[in-house]
């Protein structure tokens, strides 16, 4: 990784948040709950993909349609993220098999 991918990814990192921060305040409540539930997880697709932007990108759609944050993912936000990765391959599972990078 060099300097120059550090720092692009520092910037779209700084532009995330920034749309984070532009949410109403029960999206950002949920967004922060879903962000350390799927950190806690760690699917692999969370560093690899864009499955936080698409989070962002879905919750500013609600927003447009009016709808609250709880309207979009239900009552229980452990239960929306594992919708959310499914069967995708986690860190745990990659460390419980051996495979530890």
């Amino acid at each position: 990784m060099s300097i120059q991918d550090i720092i692009e990814g520092k910037r779209q990192w700084r532009a995330h948040t920034a749309r984070v921060r532009a949410l109403p305040p029960d999206y950002r409540i949920v967004y922060d709950e879903l962000q350390k539930y799927l950190f806690k997880v760690g699917p692999v697709s969370l560093v690899e993909g864009d499955l936080l932007s698409d989070l962002v990108d879905f919750f500013e759609g609600g927003v447009a349609d009016g709808k609250g944050a709880m309207d979009l993912i239900g009552p229980d936000v452990a239960a929306f993220c594992d919708g959310l990765i499914g069967d995708t391959q986690t860190y745990a599972d990659n460390y419980q098999a051996g495979r530890h990078g």
